[in-house]
């Protein structure tokens, strides 16, 4: 097919007509595409299957990494291995497309490579790679690893993301009516389409932007002389830059960039929004912050046979499919770890990207209790743990490390590696309960417990993201009643959370789970129903173009 004068393979849903180009540094869209690390990924892929799935006018941006995030295998003694594999794709088609960016004031050739819808059921996704012989050697690297650590390449990915994504809307005379940024990774892309429009004003009026990050710190920032040097501002002068941005220091900061050229924002859960609004809100100049809840898509992620056997009332099929769904996750357990885990014992589990303020290994610290939870006769359980961190975290690292050696004391506690989207699906149909404890008000959304619930997995959780949109304590799950956290120190409120999610295990779900399970089946049930409307990405991918995209 030619792309030269690009139009969607299929007719857009009148409803959904605006022409989006919606900009992500990552897609989790299916397990055979590793162009993914975490949670933003999961969300960018579920929202091109519900923008494919709605019809939505909307096409995808994001960079083709040849080694992708990292593969996640161990060392000899079974400690976290970070292993980078080039990947092969056969299934992208290749656009036939090559064009040139400025990066560190030389030319960089990109060439392009395309999803199509029918691959695998989502909205057209573009990919650029820069992974191409007529570039020299370091060109060539840009595109070797999502979220690379040296600050000169993850500078030259932005730009790549941004300016690469808006030129090879020129190429295809896609002509977006929007340009959406997923995080700021892309923000590059304001100041190429300055250039192009001649004011900030026509730049506003198309671009919006979407906050994944409840503190300012974790916003990306950059020494703006390094940005500058990288070519990150098309050639705008720098004094231009500090007037368009209102940035006077030293230190770029892509988020503010992005709250001021975007006409609209919005944060990932209705309390991020208000955290957001009250984050930035100190700032001049910039957008309004709305919200929009995260959510995943329910064909892809949710256990049908599971809601069929709700829906027909049938008990006893829901019980055999749920402790099925359990028997064939703890294959993948058996054969990573070589524990044998028995589906009739109430699991826990905690999968997620590892990083300091999810605190993995809260629920240890507490030894003498957590020694009693695993040794409990009466109330057997067993525990299994999955997640990457960040190949250059080593706080996170030393975290997995430390789980690892801990499992090895117990025949009911594992640690699996490879948690990507297969493996993310099967623990969540292994779990009984999807144990989440982030440090609140740290996690903009937290996703992993929609698609958990969406296979009969119950959440236990603390008071943050969507969680406090969703939980019902008792009733469709369970959560840590929120305390005055703001007046705590990090050790008191950690201790106050722990204490919280062992009498909530100890005294509720343990005894409901073995004595009462009529009652936890229907727990069970009422998290299944709750989440299959609210948090489906359709609802998601509906409100992006009924509040962002208006």
């Amino acid at each position: 097919m030619s792309f030269r004068n690009y139009t969607l393979p299929y007719e857009p849903d009148k409803r959904y007509a605006k022409k989006v180009a919606y900009f992500s540094m990552e897609y989790a869209v299916h397990q055979p595409l590793k162009t993914y690390s975490g949670g933003l990924g999961f969300l960018s892929g579920s929202h091109l299957r519900s923008a494919y799935e709605l019809k939505q006018n909307l096409v995808g941006i994001g960079i083709l990494w040849k080694e992708g995030y990292y593969d996640q295998a161990r060392n000899a003694d079974q400690t976290l291995k970070v292993v980078w594999i080039e990947k092969i794709y056969n299934f992208l088609e290749d656009t036939g497309i090559m064009f040139q960016v400025i990066i560190h004031e030389h030319p960089v050739w990109v060439k392009v490579w395309y999803l199509n819808p029918q691959t695998f059921n989502t909205a057209p996704l573009f990919l650029l790679s820069t992974n191409v012989p007529e570039n020299d050697y370091v060109s060539q690297t840009i595109t070797n690893r999502l979220y690379d650590g040296n600050a000169a390449t993850k500078l030259a990915q932005f730009i790549l993301l941004g300016v690469g994504g808006t030129k090879l809307m020129e190429e295809i005379n896609f002509e977006p009516d929007l340009y959406h940024f997923n995080e700021a990774h892309g923000v590059s892309a304001a100041f190429y389409l300055y250039q192009k429009y001649g004011s900030k004003e026509e730049v506003k009026k198309r671009m919006v932007f979407t906050t994944h990050t409840p503190e300012e710190a974790g916003n990306e920032k950059h020494d703006i002389y390094l940005c500058n040097k990288m070519s990150y501002f098309s050639g705008i002068p720098l004094e231009t830059v500090r007037e368009l941005t209102g940035i006077y220091d030293d230190q770029f900061n892509h988020s503010l960039a992005a709250l001021r050229f975007a006409h609209l924002a919005n944060g990932v859960s209705q309390l991020h929004g208000e955290v957001s609004r009250q984050m930035w809100g100190k700032y001049e100049g910039i957008c309004e912050i709305k919200a929009i809840t995260n959510a995943q898509n329910f064909k892809y992620w949710a256990d049908k046979q599971l809601y069929r056997a709700m829906e027909d009332q049938n008990d006893v099929w829901f019980d055999d499919r749920k402790n099925y769904l359990k028997r064939r996750a703890f294959d993948i357990v058996a054969d990573q770890t070589g524990k044998v885990m028995n589906p009739e014992v109430l699991t826990i589990v905690w999968a997620r990207r590892f990083a300091g303020y999810k605190r993995a290994e809260l629920i240890t610290r507490d030894h003498k209790r957590f020694e009693a939870l695993l040794s409990n006769k009466k109330y057997p359980v067993q525990i299994v743990w999955a997640g990457k961190p960040y190949p250059l975290d080593f706080p996170a690292i030393t975290d997995f490390n430390h789980l690892v050696s801990l499992s090895k004391q117990y025949s009911n506690v594992a640690v699996c590696i490879g948690y990507e989207l297969a493996l993310s699906k099967r623990l969540k149909q292994a779990a009984d309960i999807w144990l989440n404890n982030p440090r609140v008000p740290r996690e903009a959304s937290g996703t992993s417990g929609m698609t958990a619930a969406m296979n009969g997995a119950v959440n236990l959780s603390t008071h943050d993201g969507w969680i406090c949109e969703f939980i019902n304590n008792g009733n469709n799950g369970f959560v840590v009643p929120p305390a005055d956290y703001a007046s705590m120190q990090v050790e008191e409120q950690d201790e106050y959370d722990l204490n919280k999610l062992y009498e909530i295990l100890e005294n509720e779900i343990l005894p409901l789970y073995y004595d009462n399970h009529d009652t936890w089946r229907q727990i069970v049930k009422n998290g299944m129903r709750d989440v299959q409307v609210q948090f489906n990405s359709n609802r998601m991918a509906h409100e992006y173009y009924d509040i962002l995209y208006k």
